[in-house]
């Protein structure tokens, strides 16, 4: 079962797929659209990507304030949410990013990639972070229920 995550933005979608064990985040691509409220295309392209991966599930980054308010982006993705759940028809589970995008900032820091190209980078490497949380989540949980053993 593959796992897709999402990292929504108001012009990028940053999109990771797990492998088919569900262990590794690996990115994939980010959709780029014009306008924010443009997602005709965007819908369209995961709707490819989905049946391309055969992709089960969907983790969506949710975007709370530090403080754990939900401000006008939380509000934005829900909409979003809804929306790929009606082209989907796919569970779609929402998924804290809280410090997704700094952290995904470092690592491309510390990989040596100039701040001046981050832009292009970070979105996807952000869903792949939003993903590989939602992952190991799944494994720790069937870890303490005493699912795995070794």
């Amino acid at each position: 079962m593959r796992i897709m995550g999402l990292d929504f933005g108001s012009r990028t979608v940053g999109v990771a797929v797990s492998d088919e064990l569900g262990l590794t985040a690996q990115g994939v691509e980010i959709i780029r659209r014009k306008s924010p409220g443009k997602l005709r295309q965007t819908l369209a392209r995961l709707e490819e990507l989905v049946i391309y991966y055969d992709v089960e599930k969907i983790v969506l980054g949710y975007p709370k304030n530090m403080n754990n308010t939900e401000g006008e982006r939380c509000e934005k993705t829900v909409e979003f949410k809804e929306k790929l759940e009606r082209r989907m028809e796919l569970p779609i589970v929402l998924w804290d990013e809280r410090l997704t995008t700094v952290a995904a900032q470092n690592i491309m820091t510390e990989s040596g990639i100039r701040a001046k190209e981050h832009k292009e980078y970070v979105d996807e490497l952000a869903a792949m972070l939003i993903l590989q949380g939602y992952l190991d989540f799944l494994q720790n949980s069937k870890e303490e229920q005493g699912q795995i053993y070794g």
